[in-house]
């Protein structure tokens, strides 16, 4: 009996071994502006920081007027943990919501929003029209570089791979040792 329960626990060792914990979400710890801010004049950038790096390629910043028109300037741009977007002279006073949607490290989407309010008016306030739907639509994520990049990190298909082969492992083990001790058993 004694060396059943050591072929288990060399076993369950060995599964621990080969299944690694699954890596949580990535969390955003600081925004630049920061969350709730007052701001008498408008940033020049959006900068957002998470726990962990971000994904190349999934990551997108929006920057909603309390009119409904976007201000964000460019493509977003992800350097590590740091998500950046370039940001037009705000208009209106009033809040401003950043939306963002990035692809965590560990390969799921986390979106959610940041507000600041502007407490004066900015010079975009009549000088800068919405953006056009085309210029809007060229921001929008190459689908092919996300498919790609999806397909090279495996997915979570892989983590059930392996947890799948490790249990079967353990079985095998386990049976082995019961004949061994049964056989044993019978024969002294």
């Amino acid at each position: 009996m004694r060396r059943l329960l050591t072929v288990l626990l060399f076993a369950c060792a060995a599964l621990l071994g080969v299944v690694t914990p699954a890596q949580a979400h990535n969390v955003l710890i600081g925004s630049d502006p920061k969350d709730g801010a007052q701001l008498a004049t408008g940033p020049e950038k959006i900068t957002l920081t998470f726990d962990q790096p971000v994904r190349q390629g999934f990551a997108q910043i929006s920057l909603t007027g309390p009119d409904g028109t976007r201000w964000e300037d460019g493509k977003t741009a992800v350097n590590g943990e740091k998500v950046s977007v370039a940001v037009r002279p705000l208009g209106p006073a009033g809040q401003y919501v950043v939306g963002y949607r990035i692809l965590s490290s560990d390969g799921h989407p986390v979106a959610s929003k940041v507000t600041f309010t502007l407490t004066t008016a900015g010079p975009g306030t009549a000088s800068q029209p919405a953006p056009a739907s085309s210029a809007v639509a060229s921001q929008a994520p190459d689908l092919s570089a996300q498919a790609a990049e999806a397909s090279q990190n495996g997915g979570a298909g892989m983590a059930v791979l392996w947890i799948a082969a490790a249990l079967v492992v353990l079985g095998g083990a386990t049976i082995v040792a019961m004949r061994r001790t049964k056989g044993q058993g019978t024969s002294g």
